[in-house]
């Protein structure tokens, strides 16, 4: 029977989770890396056994952890972050005279297809490569160079390169999105890139529908489907059905269309999730009660699932990275809270359950599948 393996990143640690197929009694390792930040871990989807990790510390910079047992055990992969960086800073030596500061990993995305190639997303907006476990990494700096780079600028959490995509179909085409400058694609494994924002609107900004400019907060596809991408915005839940050269909303019956993550079924394409909250403001659910919302339409008509959840006095928030799904035939929707808790549902989101309660704030869940 397969089991199952939940990777959370927390304010002040990593913890794995992991359970048999059952995934009703779940053990807990951790915290690992006490004390730290750890923005984002992902499990490499051709070696079961490695982890990456990103952790971070304003006082003492950036690195990257690896493990090759599941998260048993961890090495630093390698002595520095970047290829010419500073060891254990956020330095990265561009070719200029001065080195260019990045202050976070926001987002690690192993290889389809290679367990020692992985990409980085950081804060400020940038991509890095790895192509020897994290032991050196290479900028993609045809993205920094795009012609509307001097028009992108921090959102509210910074200005975070934080969801990376692998088009399963096409490795060398990838979507970014970040924080606040909107989504791109590359068609050439990053070499160029191409805004894909059109049909986004954001009155916040001076040209509501500007190219460039929009808070994307997350974006989420399919992998049977690529073309067709589902993006959690700053106010408004979008669609594309050709690859993000289009979108249009989809928010329908929500009660509110702000939020942070996104997510799709592993077996059905045209079912998401959502998670709202209140306001731009006010980051807690609406009327205090902590609802997951899906779509099985692909958008437009939402239903609340609370089986399980509180539904009052709950003011927590749900981030960006902080919800997955597993591939298990009933399949397996996690998320996670800024206060400590981790839920699970086998049902699809019928039923949910706090797998752990009173872990430091959630910053990124991942579930994997295992053998």
């Amino acid at each position: 029977m397969s089991s199952v393996r939940i990777l959370v990143g927390t304010r002040k640690g990593a913890f794995v989770l992991t359970s048999d197929g059952s995934r009703k009694k779940w053990d807990v390792s951790g915290p690992h890396f006490g004390g730290w930040e750890i923005y984002h871990m992902k499990g490499s989807p051709v070696d079961p056994n490695r982890i990456y990790a990103s952790q971070t510390s304003g006082w003492f910079g950036q690195l990257i952890q690896r493990s090759d047992d599941g998260g048993q055990t961890w090495t630093q992969a390698g002595n520095e972050f970047a290829y010419d960086g500073v060891p254990g800073t956020h330095q990265w030596f561009d070719g200029t005279d001065h080195p260019w500061e990045f202050k976070r990993v926001w987002h690690i995305e192993p290889s389809l297809d290679d367990p020692d190639t992985a990409y980085a997303g950081v804060e400020d907006a940038a991509i890095f490569r790895t192509t020897d476990a994290g032991a050196t990494w290479h900028e993609l700096s045809g993205l920094r160079k795009h012609s509307s780079g001097h028009n992108w600028s921090p959102g509210a959490g910074g200005m975070g390169l934080h969801t990376i995509l692998i088009d399963p179909k096409n490795p060398k085409r990838m979507f970014i999105a970040i924080s606040a400058a909107g989504a791109f694609r590359t068609e050439n494994g990053g070499d160029t890139w191409q805004a894909i924002n059109h049909g986004l609107r954001s009155e916040y900004i001076p040209d509501p529908d500007a190219e460039v400019g929009h808070c994307v907060h997350r974006i989420a596809f399919h992998p049977s489907n690529p073309d067709v991408l589902y993006m959690q915005k700053h106010w408004d839940i979008m669609r594309s059905d050709n690859a993000g050269t289009e979108w249009y909303e989809v928010s329908g019956n929500l009660p509110t269309d702000f939020g942070f993550p996104i997510d799709v079924h592993a077996h059905e394409p045209e079912t998401i999730y959502v998670v709202p909250i209140k306001s731009d403001g006010e980051h807690y659910p609406p009327e205090g009660k902590l609802r997951v919302y899906r779509s099985r339409s692909g958008g437009n008509e939402w239903e609340a699932l609370t089986n399980g959840l509180p539904q009052q006095d709950c003011y927590v928030n749900v981030l960006r990275e902080a919800m997955s799904v597993d591939k298990m035939d009933s399949c397996g929707v996690y998320f996670g809270t800024t206060g400590g808790q981790v839920y699970g549902s086998t049902d699809s989101g019928d039923n949910w359950t706090a797998i752990v309660r009173d872990l430091p704030a959630v910053l990124s869940v991942e579930a994997q599948t295992l053998p």
